[in-house]
């Protein structure tokens, strides 16, 4: 039996999920990165998701397939880009402290960095709707 494991980033649509948690402090201009920002952030737009799973299904992907865009940014690259789209400053980092205090072990998640790329969907001729962050932010958030 051929057993796909999907391993996705941050998912990037609009409605729900993660970017929802995060619009609304970057849109009364109280966003920021998390820690020093250097973390890495794996992220995909919720067309990509769609299309590597309907990609994996039809191309006899087997094994782990990281459900990534090709384009890896850091947390602060991400959150530059975010408050870019939004025309909101970001200026208010949350510390590691902080992010300990509000979250407790779920910080560490926060906090994880993996710089993951999309090699096996590359290397089976996925094309993604969204590889520039900025793109993927935008229609998410229109």
């Amino acid at each position: 039996m051929r057993v796909v494991t999907a391993r996705t980033g941050v998912v990037l649509g609009a409605g729900g999920g993660a970017l929802a948690r995060m619009l609304l402090p970057f849109k009364l201009g109280l966003g920021g990165r998390l820690g020093d920002g250097r973390h890495w952030m794996p992220w995909v737009h919720l067309d990509d998701v769609a299309g590597l799973l309907l990609h994996a299904a039809q191309s006899g992907i087997d094994g782990p397939m990281n459900v990534v865009a090709p384009e890896p940014v850091t947390n602060r690259e991400f959150t530059q880009t975010l408050a870019r789209v939004l025309r909101r400053p970001a200026i208010f980092p949350v510390p590691r402290l902080a992010l300990t205090l509000l979250f407790g072990e779920l910080s560490t998640l926060l906090l994880a960095s993996q710089r993951v790329v999309p090699r096996v969907a590359e290397r089976t001729g996925y094309h993604f709707h969204y590889t520039s962050l900025e793109e993927a932010l935008r229609n998410a958030t229109s």
